[in-house]
């Protein structure tokens, strides 16, 4: 059979391998099996460039088979690392892989874009092909440099928000050089011309793009950051699919930065906030309260009080919030949801769009202590479920449950939709301390009437929960 029949074959199976699992990741009953399909369709994908590679060798060129060997210590390395890094990684951790392993992808499009440049293909390739790499190059890398800022942040390797006097004027003037450089390489490709030195300054200047567009994004924003990224690292794998003439490559990248990208707006809606506010504002920076005087007053509530209040409920809903995943708690909860379900009490879940620090955080931390899908809700469909809720808890969320949202024109998350805990008869939050959340704003459901705080860690708390429930049977 013709290789090149059998290659284009390959490629047509694995981009609908591709598209299939992603639709099955649209629901969290099918998302395991999605990833599954979509592995598959990564496999056949590479297994057809190895295919490619030795059709090529049949025409006589010996480096090939030094740069299959290449190949296969690169992807031994890769999938070793990977396996042992997804086995080892702490649920607390996943937003920072996600946001690693996205970087590697905009690294290799980068990659890709700069071999295809060094090499001197131009002329070769055309005019457009050529755009398609540079900007390939130049969206990749700047998803590279960017994610690894995002990943350090949330590792807690970076832990302040850096911004620079104008420095949005420092951003303009890195994109507009980096834009002039890659031009410049076009033209002096297209004529034969390619300059080392200039194809390094202009990954240089993308690389340090990324840097400063990312450093001075606040933690409140990364789950939209990491969401953009990934868009970023698609269009760049499209990109660099077309100058490679790759069928697998573009429409993996245009659905990754599709999905990416709808995802982003999604998240950005949900913030009550435009995608350049997040990449452009300084949020969180000059969090103005207005009359920093609160209403009321916080009101400690001991944990066995609050598991006896759940106990005798007839609806209660739990929001999970980033300090459930610090804690580690997720596996306690789930062990309280089960007493109260089988004293007959009617549980759900309820996710914020932004909830943790990456998207879909709660989902995933839920899934890993089994908790069914079916109790699990998103803010649009629960949110009206509030005001017939006897007891609502929330154990580490911060800005998404706030009142300011709703009333206060001076808080920078007015406007945001947020779950409604403060129409709940009865209110408890977990929380640590009596600390702000990114927004640097006082959180008014604190001091609401009907809000009592349990504090302490997560996982104590819910231990204590469930001795408390254990007691009374």
């Amino acid at each position: 059979m013709d290789t090149t029949l059998i290659i284009e074959a390959a490629y047509f199976i694995a981009a609908l391998l591709f598209i299939y699992g992603l639709k099955r990741m649209a629901s969290p009953v099918t998302a395991r099996s999605g990833i599954v399909v979509a592995g598959w369709g990564m496999v056949i994908a590479v297994a057809v460039a190895f295919l490619y590679g030795l059709d090529v060798n049949e025409k006589a060129q010996p480096h090939v088979w030094v740069n299959l060997v290449l190949v296969v210590i690169a992807l031994s390395i890769g999938i070793g690392w990977a396996w042992y890094s997804g086995k080892k990684v702490a649920m607390t951790d996943m937003p920072q892989m996600v946001a690693l392993y996205n970087g590697m992808g905009g690294g290799a499009a980068a990659a890709i874009a700069a071999i295809e440049l060094f090499s001197g293909n131009a002329q070769s390739h055309g005019v457009v092909v050529t755009i398609l790499a540079v900007l390939g190059g130049l969206i990749g890398a700047v998803a590279l440099s960017g994610s690894l800022i995002a990943w350090a942040k949330l590792d807690g390797r970076i832990n302040k928000t850096i911004r620079l006097p104008g420095q949005q004027a420092i951003n303009a003037v890195l994109f507009f050089l980096a834009l002039a450089a890659g031009a410049a390489i076009t033209t002096a490709g297209l004529a034969g011309e390619v300059s080392i030195t200039l194809v390094s300054i202009f990954f240089i200047l993308s690389l340090v793009l990324g840097v400063m567009l990312t450093n001075p994004i606040g933690g409140a924003d990364m789950p939209v950051v990491i969401s953009l990224y990934n868009a970023f690292t698609g269009l760049a794998v499209a990109f660099e699919g077309f100058v490679l003439q790759n069928p697998a490559m573009i429409i993996a990248g245009t659905v990754v930065g599709s999905a990416g990208t709808l995802l982003t707006l999604m998240m950005a809606k949900a913030m009550n906030r435009p995608v350049s506010n997040v990449i452009f504002s300084q949020f969180g920076e000059t969090a103005d309260d207005g009359d920093t005087e609160m209403e009321g007053s916080m009101k400690a509530a001991e944990p066995s009080d609050a598991a006896i209040s759940m106990y005798y409920a007839n609806k209660v809903i739990i929001v999970p919030g980033y300090g459930l995943a610090v804690a580690q708690a997720q596996h306690k909860l789930y062990e309280f949801v089960k007493l109260l379900q089988k004293q007959g009490v009617d549980v759900r879940f309820a996710i914020h769009p932004v909830a943790g620090r990456m998207p879909g955080h709660m989902n995933v931390l839920l899934a890993e202590a089994g908790v069914p899908y079916d109790i699990i809700f998103d803010l649009e469909d629960i949110n009206e479920d509030f005001a017939q809720a006897d007891v609502a808890i929330v154990l580490g969320a911060n800005d998404v449950v706030n009142p300011a949202a709703r009333t206060k024109k001076s808080s920078p998350i007015y406007g945001m939709p947020i779950l409604n805990v403060d129409m709940a008869q009865t209110a408890y939050v977990v929380k640590r301390g009596q600390g702000k959340g990114y927004s640097g704003v006082e959180n008014e459901l604190f001091y609401a009437d009907n809000t009592s705080m349990v504090y302490g860690d997560a996982q104590k708390v819910m231990a204590q929960m469930i001795e408390a429930i254990k007691s009374l049977g």
